[in-house]
């Protein structure tokens, strides 16, 4: 692999794979709420928000870190009063009990309100903070922190709507990635080059290990690890790898004040294509070396399957994320670049479907289904057993393989995001 094409690849994934706190989704409209906010130079009377179908889908259940709370209009509200849009997706990084307090008032004189915007992106977030005849917009649009409009009193201060949907629809931007490019670029670039990987590792390890402090969520990772996981499902690397996962995100769907290192925009994301990784690894005392390439095996081809995912789909991202975890740790067995490639297809002909039905507690049963399965596609592929092209939508190419996932995720499940979304607006609770 030639020098440029591997610088091109790092600027992806330090790009891709950063910290976050709390829910991606909700935090990025508090980020766009923040810039409105610091656009305005004033607290806002009153705050609009204009949200695509997913973003609404995948912040309406879940913990805001902090706060006790769930959903969107705390989100924001400390977004406005508090949040920093220079700390990116730890824009609540600064918050206080006060700060909450405050939050709180805001939404009691019901100064925030909340709109669905159709015909969008489907990663769009249009916020617009006022105070007497004064007004400021942000627009987030395609990626989390991507601002593309930014406004104060009808004058654009920024406005890169044309041409951000030019560059997203081109491509233009990015290296598009193959499978044999990330098993080379993974195996064979020089440690000292990709050692930061291992940030991905000390991050969310310092998550599940804080979860396992308090009691989050549904506990999964404590379920797992408890008196009834250990009695049916043994103690061994198998459920080591489901305790340590599910820890992290049991935490960070709850809303706890912990940093987590994400992928592709999704902290879920980043912990399930580390930790399976991680723990595995720790089990079998594997070199460091061989941490390095696993982890960034792993991170490289969520971001790999990802590009022509999308960043938000019907498809719970899980799926991409367990699918390079398997990977990694197929190479960590012993596994060939060959048997890698069986485990990817045995991924995706086994959990293609779960849907996406927002962020929430429960995402962290999600989690461990897609970690149970890639320690399933893993083994298959070292006994070189593998889900053969005369079966569903696998193909012979593991690249096709891909965009047919990628396919059914982003266009074929889309009727599937709209129902999903108008049964949890419309449920009775």
């Amino acid at each position: 692999m030639d020098s440029k094409t591997k610088k091109q690849i790092i600027k992806l994934i330090h790009r891709e794979v950063i910290p976050a706190i709390g829910c991606t989704e909700p935090i990025a409209v508090a980020l766009a709420s923040a810039k409105a906010a610091e656009t305005l130079g004033q607290e806002p009377t009153s705050i609009e928000v204009y949200l695509s179908a997913n973003i609404l889908k995948n912040a309406m259940g879940v913990g805001i870190p902090g706060t006790g709370m769930v959903g969107l209009p705390i989100a924001i509200a400390l977004g406005a009063l508090i949040g920093k849009s220079a700390y990116g997706l730890e824009v609540l990084k600064d918050l206080t009990p006060e700060a909450v307090e405050r939050g709180k008032g805001l939404i009691e004189r019901k100064a925030i309100s909340i709109h669905l915007k159709e015909k969008v992106d489907k990663l769009y977030i249009e916020v617009i903070c006022r105070a007497g005849e004064s007004s400021a917009t942000a627009v987030i649009s395609h990626a989390h922190t991507r601002f593309v409009y930014v406004e104060k009193d009808g004058f654009a201060l920024m406005d890169t709507r044309q041409e951000s949907k030019e560059s997203d629809e081109s491509h233009e931007d990015d290296l598009r990635l193959s499978f044999s490019m990330v098993y080379e670029f993974a195996m064979d670039t020089p440690l000292d080059e990709i050692r930061f990987i291992l940030d991905t590792a000390r991050l969310n390890e310092a998550a599940a290990k804080a979860s396992a402090r308090g009691n989050y969520g549904h506990t999964v990772s404590k379920t797992v690890a408890g008196e009834f996981g250990r009695k049916y499902l043994g103690d061994s690397p198998y459920t080591h790898m489901l305790a340590m996962t599910s820890a992290a995100c049991d935490a960070r769907m709850d809303g706890a004040m912990i940093p987590v290192m994400s992928n592709s925009g999704s902290g879920n994301q980043g912990i399930a294509a580390t930790l399976p990784v991680l723990s595995f690894a720790e089990d079998i005392h594997c070199s460091e070396e061989q941490l390095i390439r696993a982890l960034m095996l792993s991170h490289l081809m969520v971001i790999y399957i990802k590009q022509s995912l999308g960043r938000l789909s019907a498809l719970c991202g899980c799926v991409v994320a367990a699918t390079g975890a398997s990977c990694a740790i197929t190479y960590l067995m012993g596994g060939s670049k060959t048997q890698i490639s069986y485990a990817i297809k045995n991924m995706i002909g086994n959990i293609t479907g779960m849907i996406c039905d927002g962020a929430k507690p429960s995402c962290a049963m999600k989690v461990s289904s897609g970690v149970s399965t890639a320690m399933l596609s893993a083994l298959m592929a070292m006994e070189n057993k593998v889900v053969t092209p005369m079966e569903g939508i696998i193909d012979e190419d593991v690249d096709q393989s891909i965009v047919n996932l990628t396919s059914i995720g982003s266009r074929g499940m889309e009727e599937t995001d709209r129902l999903v979304l108008d049964i949890m607006t419309h449920k009775t609770c």
